[in-house]
């Protein structure tokens, strides 16, 4: 098997400290073993860092995260990990058994595409003065409707550092934690 350059060389994940997304990506390169540089972009100085030409070069979205990894560059958290995970397989993210596997990317696609959106801070400058309570609506909206389906993995749940529905998970279930 023949390795290219790119593939030797560290990932580098441009993101912002505070942003979850960049925090998801974080995590699973920590679970991974993987070593990574970090290119901060901050959301707030100068108007946005993530709107600059530059950046939106390197991601046309112009939000975070993103990655340059084995010769590329993607964004997305979720399509950042499962790049990852399929990738480098080991340790495994996801679990084996193809119910629980669906059953935890669901409830990620709840999280990510469902709440997170909501309470980004472009889409939170746009709402006004109504976006705490508005942001806050639709969180609850979504993490109720996530709800039963991670109470029945709950037992498996201390399992779960090791699995990409725990990366998503961390900010919602602080019982969760990493070892």
């Amino acid at each position: 098997m023949r390795l290219s350059l790119s593939c030797l060389m560290k990932p580098v994940l441009h993101g912002y400290y505070r942003s979850s997304c960049s925090w998801r990506v974080r995590i699973a390169f920590a679970l991974k073993g993987m070593e990574y540089d970090q290119v901060p972009v901050n959301l707030v100085r100068d108007g946005g860092q993530q709107l600059t030409t530059r950046f939106k070069a390197l991601n046309p979205m112009q939000q975070v995260p993103a990655v340059t990894i084995d010769g590329f560059t993607l964004s997305q958290s979720l399509a950042i990990i499962q790049y990852i995970e399929e990738t480098r397989p080991e340790p495994h993210l996801l679990p084996s058994e193809p119910k629980t596997r669906a059953q935890v990317r669901m409830i990620c696609d709840i999280i990510a595409s469902g709440i997170q959106p909501l309470q980004n801070l472009y889409v939170l400058l746009k709402i006004g003065e109504e976006k705490i309570h508005w942001g806050q609506h639709f969180i609850q909206r979504g993490f109720e409707a996530e709800a039963p389906f991670a109470s029945p993995l709950q037992p498996w749940s201390l399992f779960w550092y090791r699995q990409l529905g725990n990366i998503v998970l961390e900010m919602r279930y602080p019982w969760l934690t990493f070892a």
